[in-house]
């Protein structure tokens, strides 16, 4: 069967296909996209609500006529840099008003954004870098080091810096932190400027590059041993995509809402609900570069924003902070909040919204979607447990796991598959991984769900074994390849491990060469040094003889995350 969303309203149809007959496919209204670039997000909202505030980051504030003004110089001062259409730029940024500014500046150039974590260590920066051919970087001045110790460093780095905009005390602290990773990480001789003194030297470009909707314009890792990353490649029809599919979801509100800007814009999450999102529905981004708890308080309590994109470990650790200090904090300002990145636990959501009164769902995506593909409704109808309903213009379905084809009974669990128009291009120079996931239009996205007679969706279980911790995606073959190489590892399996501040912990298995002979205090300064810090192993597990393997020699997983 085939469900289709009208005001609220589903009605069931049989479907043409026979093999889906008793199945929801869920197919929601359908939307007009204008054929633009992604850029037109923020020229739209610009032209509509000029003066009204795009940013507040500290005692900073830009409208979005302003916004507009500093991309479009942006765009310029990469044109005189050598970006050509299609070059690409990384960004190595925590959430700063320059984010927002280089992200619109390179695709106004015709570029392709590469997000750099700043969670990332040298050696996964290196990796990015030579897979995308990263011509330049627009970093963190704390962060820059990061870019230029690889074997592949940029032609050019632009840098910026949220010292000045700190008090005193924090700002020298800052400032002590930039020298000693300038004495960890000794620059590498690539010419380097500061970003906003250059935006100032140019004038805004006249007309953006008018890039097609299915060419590239972001590119982010979600996995793949070291050497070779895994990144997902969304074009400019999937960003604008999933930015309406956002606003139709909360019900095409323009010019009302604040959001609360701490999810991650180098993650595809708090890119598209806010970076792009945000913007579709020129709404004020709230910004702050770290999650920090008692901050964000502040900020919900003083700037009274609306609208909150988190995770749950964020809720887990809000929720702490208010049981704690009851009365401390006024929160009543939100509306809703939605919740994505990792599953939700009814009663989380359910404590933050008795002290909010916000209206708290379940979203679920993964960065191959753009990243958002269901949330629950904001009409009173969302059901806590599920991850609601598809967004507009998404199809998703449950199939037999084992075979990937025939439709499974409402109810039986089966592997969620997904099409729409957010759905990825492919990964970067990755053909063989691509037909992996995307097959006939359809993404096949390894987590085992049901779904129910009024098509609501449930995550029941993970068909691949990634790891989320902290709303952050941790693959343990990423791991694994990095723990192998020390000296005295001869074999490692990485699992998840539940808890209940992160969602998931990293675990390690290590086996060793002799147990009597390892050094475990190097082995961890190590992991420290090679991976980034949501991937370091909290739990690590030394033993002496062999990990548990089925008859292909495969690791079971399954029984290492066993209580032993």
């Amino acid at each position: 069967m085939s469900i289709s969303f009208d005001a609220g309203r589903r009605a069931v149809e049989k479907s043409a296909a026979p093999w889906l007959n008793h199945y929801p496919i869920c197919t929601p209204a359908h939307l007009e996209y204008p054929s633009e670039p992604v850029w037109w997000l923020l020229e739209h909202s610009a032209s509509r609500f000029p003066h009204r505030i795009a940013i507040r980051y500290f005692q900073e504030s830009i409208t979005y006529e302003g916004l507009s003004e500093q991309a479009r110089r942006a765009a310029t001062l990469f044109q005189s840099l050598g970006i050509q259409p299609g070059d690409r730029v990384g960004l190595l940024l925590p959430n700063l008003p320059e984010y927002l500014i280089a992200a619109y500046g390179v695709w106004m150039a015709g570029g392709i954004v590469v997000s750099l974590s700043p969670l990332s260590v040298a050696v996964e920066i290196d990796d990015m870098l030579q897979a995308t051919d990263c011509k330049l970087v627009v970093a963190l001045d704390l962060l820059a080091p990061l870019a230029t110790q690889g074997a592949h460093r940029p032609e050019r780095m632009l840098t910026c810096s949220i010292a000045q905009r700190l008090p005193t005390v924090k700002r020298l602290l800052y400032r002590a932190a930039c020298l000693k990773r300038r004495g960890l990480h000794p620059s590498q001789q690539v010419p380097t400027s500061d970003f906003l003194a250059e935006l100032s030297q140019v004038e805004p470009i006249a007309e953006p590059v008018r890039t097609e909707t299915h060419q590239p314009a972001y590119i982010l890792p979600t996995g793949g041993t070291t050497g070779r990353p895994k990144a997902v490649t969304l074009s400019h029809a999937n960003l604008l995509a999933n930015a309406l599919q956002l606003k139709a979801w909360c019900g095409n509100r323009t010019g009302r809402d604040t959001f609360l800007a701490v999810i991650p814009f180098f993650h595809s999450y708090g890119l598209s609900t806010c970076a792009t999102g945000g913007v579709a529905m020129a709404a004020t981004l709230l910004l702050h570069h770290r999650f920090q708890p008692e901050t964000v308080l502040d900020l919900i309590q003083s700037a009274r924003p609306s609208v909150f994109p988190a995770v749950p470990a964020m809720l887990n650790v809000l929720n702490q902070r208010l049981r704690e200090h009851e009365g401390k904090w006024n929160v009543k300002s939100l509306l809703w909040v939605i919740s994505g990145g990792a599953p939700l636990m009814p009663e989380t959501a359910t404590e933050f919204s008795s002290y909010t009164l916000a209206r708290v769902v379940e979203g679920y995506g993964l960065s191959e979607c753009s990243p958002v593909t269901h949330a629950g409704p904001l009409d009173g109808n969302a059901r806590l447990g599920t991850i609601g309903l598809p967004l507009p213009d998404t199809e998703a379905m449950i199939v037999n796991a084992e075979t990937g084809a025939n439709g499974v009974e409402p109810g039986e669990v089966g592997e969620l598959i997904v099409r729409g128009p957010q759905i990825m291009l492919g990964y970067w120079n990755n053909p063989e991984a691509t037909a992996q996931i995307l097959r006939d239009g359809w993404l096949f996205t390894g987590d085992l769900a049901t779904c129910d007679n009024d098509g609501y969706f449930k995550i029941v279980d993970r068909k691949k074994d990634l790891i989320i911790t902290s709303g952050f995606n941790v693959y343990p073959n990423d791991v694994e390849y990095v723990l192998k190489q020390f000296p005295d590892v001869k074999d490692a399996a990485v699992v998840g491990v539940p808890d209940p501040q992160r969602g998931e912990i990293v675990k390690a298995i290590v086996a060793v060469k002799s147990k009597s002979h390892f050094h475990q205090h190097a082995f961890e300064k190590y992991m420290k040094t090679n991976l980034a810090h949501h991937k370091v192993p909290r739990i690590l597990e030394v033993i002496d003889g062999d990990l548990p393997r089925n008859f292909l020699g495969k690791v079971l997983r399954r029984k290492l995350r066993e209580p032993s």
